[in-house]
Parts: C-alpha cells; sequence; structure tokens
C-alpha cells in the first residue's frame, strides 16, 4: 500500500496540536513531521518519542540550518519547512502541506488505498476545503464542529442568497478563507518545489484543474467566534485576509454590532439550508471525535 506523510508548521495550544495528530495517525499517516514555530513551546508528552512523529522546534538553529535567517511572514516559514522535508527527510511516497486547524478527511477508504489506486503519471492531487461552521450547542470537541461549508460557486451561486444574505458581496465565494484548497503529492519527484497550495516541477506549476473526489480539507478556520474575534487584525494585515479587499473593507469599518450581524448570518445555517446544501455536495456532515482520539493517543493506541 502506498505511504503518506503530513507536514505541518503550527503555532496553537497542546490539545490542539494533539488533536491535529490524533487524527491524522488515526487515518494511517506513515510519519508527521511537525515544526513548532515557538521554539520554546513544550513537545507534549504523548509525541516525545513517538515512533511516527518528529516534532521540531524552530529555534535559531534549525533557521540557520534551513535558510541561514527566519523568514519574517509566517507563509514563509510554513513553505521553507515543507520543502526541507521534501528534500531531506520524507522517505512515504506521498506528503500533504497542512495546518494545524486543517483536518483531512477520506470517509469512504483509507487514503493508502486511494492513493494506490491514483495513476501513476498523477503528481499531485487537490484536496477541497471546507469551511467548519458555528454550532453553539454542541459539545467541545477540542475543534468543534458538524458541519462543514464548501465554497458556492458557480451553479451554487443562486444558494448563496439563503447563505450569505446582504453579504454575498463581501463572501463572494461563500468561505472566509482559502478556496484553492491544498495538496497530496508524490515524493522523490526530480526538480519538485513545494509550495502553500501548489507544487511546481522545474519551475513549472504542476496543474490540478480537478478536485480528488474523496479526499476533503476540513478548515477550522471561524467556528470558534472568540478565537475568530481575536485573530482579525492580525488575518486582515498579514494572514488570510490580506488579499480579500471586499472582506477586508466591510471589517475594517464594521462596529461590533454589524460583526455580530455578519458572523451570526454568515457562520450559522438554518437546519433546511444545511440540508439543501448538503443534497448538493455544498455542506459535509462529520463528527471527528477529537477527544477521542487524543485520548487513544495519550493511552498509546494511536
Amino acid at each position: 500500500m502506498a505511504s503518506w506523510d503530513i507536514v505541518s508548521t503550527m503555532k496553537a495550544p497542546e490539545e490542539k496540536v494533539l488533536a491535529f495528530a490524533a487524527h491524522h495517525l488515526s487515518l494511517g499517516a506513515d510519519h508527521l513531521w511537525l515544526f513548532f514555530d515557538d521554539p520554546d513551546q513544550p513537545i507534549p508528552q504523548p509525541l516525545i518519542g513517538h515512533p511516527r512523529v518528529t516534532v521540531t522546534p524552530c529555534d535559531e538553529a534549525h533557521w540557520v540550518r534551513v535558510i541561514r535567517k527566519r523568514p519574517p511572514q509566517h507563509q514563509n516559514r510554513q513553505t521553507h519547512n515543507s520543502r526541507l522535508v521534501y528534500r531531506e527527510l520524507v522517505t512515504s511516497d506521498w506528503i500533504a502541506h497542512i495546518d494545524v486547524d486543517e483536518f483531512i478527511l477520506a470517509p469512504s477508504r483509507p487514503i493508502a488505498a486511494i492513493l494506490d489506486d491514483t495513476p501513476s503519471d498523477t503528481i499531485a492531487m487537490k484536496m477541497e476545503p471546507f469551511e467548519a461552521m458555528h454550532d453553539p450547542l454542541l459539545p467541545d470537541d477540542i475543534y468543534t464542529s458538524r458541519e462543514f461549508r464548501g465554497a458556492l460557486r458557480h451553479e451554487h451561486w443562486p444558494r448563496r442568497r439563503a447563505a450569505l444574505g446582504v453579504y454575498r458581496k463581501v463572501i463572494r465565494d461563500g468561505m472566509l478563507s482559502h478556496t484553492i484548497g491544498k495538496v497530496i503529492y508524490r515524493t522523490r519527484i526530480p526538480g519538485m518545489l513545494p509550495r502553500l497550495h501548489a507544487v511546481m516541477v522545474d519551475k513549472v506549476f504542476v496543474p490540478t484543474p480537478d478536485w480528488q473526489p474523496e479526499m476533503k480539507l476540513l478548515h477550522f478556520h471561524s467556528q470558534d467566534r472568540a478565537a475568530w474575534e481575536a485573530a482579525l487584525p492580525f488575518r486582515m494585515t498579514r494572514g488570510a485576509y490580506q488579499f480579500r479587499p471586499e472582506l477586508q473593507a466591510f471589517l475594517a469599518e464594521a462596529t461590533a454590532e454589524q460583526i455580530d450581524k455578519f458572523y451570526r448570518r454568515t457562520q450559522m445555517m438554518s437546519v433546511d439550508l444545511r440540508d439543501e446544501l448538503a443534497k448538493v455536495g455544498r455542506v459535509i456532515i462529520a463528527d471527528l471525535g477529537l477527544r477521542a482520539k487524543v485520548e487513544a493517543l495519550r493511552d498509546g493506541r494511536l
């Protein structure tokens, strides 16, 4: 069976790091390459010595080895760490670079089986992102959501009014974060250069015109309202919103009351809307059971 790894540069509380690790280990990842952007963050005990996990604190010595100096932008730090793994460390057949709040979902069969059936001339495959919706009634699960909404493009545009109301021009594709997705790609390809949302071979982007149909990317971007509001200044200046002029302009001028109305209208769904969007593949309903997976990791069952 095909082997596959995950690489991620992360800065998150321990329980979120463990949720990310436990979930992907439960999917059968052969190895996780976790880079701690804060080199002083303690390594969670369940990951110390784990045979399928390597944690690297990104201290000064790390950056001297990789590129001589720590890049100021987090996107560049992510890119350089993924390239280090690809160039020097990975031994598996495939690898994906994703963030600590992104979770691969493959409900139909093991990822290794999917990769085994992939044509040999396919170098990279794109995983479609689905954004976690807010549900205040759910019990805490570290990352908490059961409903994940995808982009509302093309034939789904008429549903944007129901989903977004007056904010459909503020969030044109129906998602606050990236709609481009992430890729899982083969290793040992000469001239391969990983990027955040794509890969290049010999300085030419590898085309990935279609979504991989059996693998989705669940993105916990804004389901936690307090965390979302706290992250707004960073996301508007250096993060996900800096190249989203309509969204950026709205948030820059919005009052607290307007942001409240915006969030409630765009990040929560009625049951009827959820069911309609699920029928056309724009909503995924999934219970990840992250606390149970973390407990299994702590107990040595993962």
